[in-house]
């Protein structure tokens, strides 16, 4: 329950440093503006899910990093729907808050047994 604590943690710190870059000009941007609102309402969702003892938040949460991880990194080298964005200390803490839950969500899964195979997964004769 403590990885999905830090994972929730995590995600909530993407979203708050999401909504202050949103409210510091970059809902005037777009296409990224708008992303910016879902990445927040989806950072805060996942987190709120994370306590329902399941797979599905946990995939979520290493999606969601990733994801947002991933558009980051395309910001940064090549520009995403037109903007182009820097490393400052901000993007340091996302993209720190990310991989986090990234790894989070990957070592809950597997800490909880849903990514360990079952005898259910592998048809044919199970040894004796």
């Amino acid at each position: 329950m403590r990885t999905r604590l830090i994972g929730a943690l995590a995600a909530l710190v993407s979203a708050a440093i999401h909504l202050y870059l949103w409210f510091d000009g970059v809902k005037d941007q777009g296409t990224v503006g708008a992303l910016f609102v879902v990445n927040v309402l989806a950072g805060v969702v996942i987190a709120a899910l994370l306590l329902w003892r399941h797979w599905i938040p946990l995939f979520l949460l290493a999606g969601f990093g990733a994801s947002t991880l991933g558009a980051f990194l395309i910001a940064t080298t090549s520009g995403l729907f037109g903007i182009h964005t820097g490393w400052s200390w901000y993007a340091w803490l996302a993209a720190a808050s990310e991989v986090v839950a990234v790894i989070c969500g990957v070592y809950a899964a597997v800490d909880e047994g849903y990514l360990t195979p079952s005898s259910r997964s592998h048809p044919g004769p199970q040894p004796q």
